[in-house]
């Protein structure tokens, strides 16, 4: 059947979103939905291109989009990637029963790319196993029912030093303080060395946690300009010469979203521009963690104003909320006691599970586990994606694509959820003013070891960017082994629907 049939029925769907309630997606998809069920657009036709419908009707084309999608979902349309979306065959919609809720009025699973979780592998088995042992030992029992020191036992503060450590970067336990998780370390430091008011500077896009802790605590935050290694030394400068700031907090190692990672040189001229303005410097190694060779932390270049934070969450086990705070000794008690405030010692069971991992080896044996399961799925679906700009490094567990015009991340984010998938968009991670850029993080870490899942997630996301862009030319930005990165330029043509 011909376009014309559809493009027949515009004044009808213009009515339709003039007269009816709700969102304009849905009154045009509801519309269409009574014109493919009567039979007025016949089964095997083919919709009008998004913005030629979209020009027709004077909407945008991601209501069009979102309209499609919506009757996709219903199972009245099916979208061929290359040739269009074509009206379903007699028979094949998903009935509405009058007595029984239809499947799609509930809410649906999803398959989440929009996190970055620790991905489950032999952590159950061994929780199990060392639980029983632990209950073997009654006097170790015993102990856990009881208040531990509010910084942790001294051997769990030393199971914290070995975890932080890395190259040259030998914390001493006498000053890690152990938390339950990253962000409550996170939440600590800030109620500890600043108040309502103070203000921090931090990278443009940045960890979402800070930003509704801030928010909690009244703590203003600047965004910093970043470059391809990350948050530039020149911002932190110029913002500091008119500004009264207090700190900075960053990431300096798969920083999130961007997954840039300082390099050595960056991090000691960063540290310099601290020392000039006297910051407190508050370093986040959560996804650090992950990367083995990574640079040494700020607080190695300036162990005398910087705290660091990390946890075994993405690594080991994000349920156990074991996370460790590395800070200098003369802020060790006003941190101590902002720990004390909120939930007065960490969790000791869950700091003995997590002390016993580290000291045999077995958190470090997940910790490869995670990287090499991260390693495998991304080459699962890396291919996917060529032909979008994009960053990622070999074990960040997220690509950062920037979306084509005339798209908007948002749109891509509506249009994915309609079909069931999470993704996140750069407005998250933005703090300030500044134009957010159009960019989506999809994550590789769902809890689903379903390989075909993650493809077809993955695959849904290429046919979504591709929709409304008939060329597009740009850069390919990709890691090396060595984690450096290269740009391969490009140029190809797209069908509109």
């Amino acid at each position: 059947m011909a376009v014309k049939t559809i493009i027949d029925t515009v004044s009808i769907l213009k009515d339709a979103l003039s007269s009816g309630q709700g969102a304009k997606y849905k009154r045009l998809a509801g519309a269409m939905e009574v014109r493919i069920l009567e039979g007025s657009i016949e089964a095997g036709s083919k919709l009008p291109p998004h913005r030629h419908l979209a020009d027709r009707l004077g909407v945008t084309i991601g209501t069009v989009s979102r309209a499609y999608s919506e009757l996709e979902r219903m199972g009245l349309v099916m979208a061929r990637v290359g040739d269009g979306t074509f009206v379903r065959q007699c028979g094949l919609e998903h009935k509405r029963d009058d007595d029984f809720s239809n499947f799609i009025d509930e809410v649906p699973d999803q398959y989440d790319m929009s996190r970055n979780m620790h991905i489950p592998g032999a952590e159950t088995s061994l929780l199990a196993q060392s639980l029983m042992e632990l209950a073997k030992d009654n006097q170790a029992l015993q102990e856990l029912t009881l208040y531990n020191p509010d910084a942790g036992l001294p051997r769990y503060r030393q199971a914290g030093a070995t975890w932080l450590a890395h190259g040259n970067f030998r914390p001493q336990a006498e000053q890690v303080l152990c938390t339950n998780g990253g962000q409550h370390g996170l939440l600590c430091t800030l109620m500890a060395v600043l108040r309502a008011g103070d203000t921090i500077v931090t990278e443009q896009l940045t960890y979402p946690g800070l930003i509704t802790a801030a928010r909690m605590l009244g703590i203003k935050l600047l965004g910093a300009e970043m470059d391809e290694e990350g948050i530039t030394p020149a911002s932190i400068d110029e913002l500091c010469q008119h500004n009264r700031v207090s700190a900075i907090y960053c990431t300096p190692t798969l920083q999130n979203p961007t997954t840039c990672v300082l390099s050595s040189p960056r991090r000691e001229a960063i540290v310099e521009i601290c020392r000039k303005h006297n910051l407190l410097i508050i370093e986040d190694e959560a996804h650090a963690i992950l990367v083995e060779d990574r640079a040494p932390p700020l607080s190695f270049f300036a162990p005398e104003r910087s705290i660091l934070i990390s946890s075994l969450s993405k690594a080991v086990a994000a349920g156990l909320r074991v996370g460790f705070l590395h800070a200098p000794t003369t802020l060790l008690s006003r941190i101590t006691a902002a720990l004390r405030a909120s939930c007065w010692m960490a969790t000791p069971l869950a700091m003995e599970l997590a002390t016993h991992w580290i000291e045999e080896g077995t958190a470090e044996k997940l910790l490869r586990d995670q990287i090499a399961e991260i390693i495998r799925r991304k080459a699962l679906v890396q291919g996917l994606l060529d032909g979008f700009t994009y960053r990622t490094h070999p074990q960040s567990p997220h690509f950062w694509i920037e979306v084509p015009e005339p798209w908007r991340a948002s749109d891509i984010e509506t249009d994915l959820k309609l079909k069931n998938y999470l993704i996140t968009t750069a407005e998250a991670f933005a703090v300030g003013r500044a134009a957010v850029p159009q960019f989506i993080r999809a994550s590789v870490t769902n809890a689903s070891h379903d390989d075909q899942l993650l493809r077809m997630g993955f695959q849904t996301i290429a046919n979504t960017l591709r929709q409304g862009s008939t060329q597009f030319e740009g850069e390919l930005i990709l890691p090396s082994n060595s984690g450096h990165w290269f740009k391969r330029s490009f140029e190809i043509q797209r069908p509109q629907d």
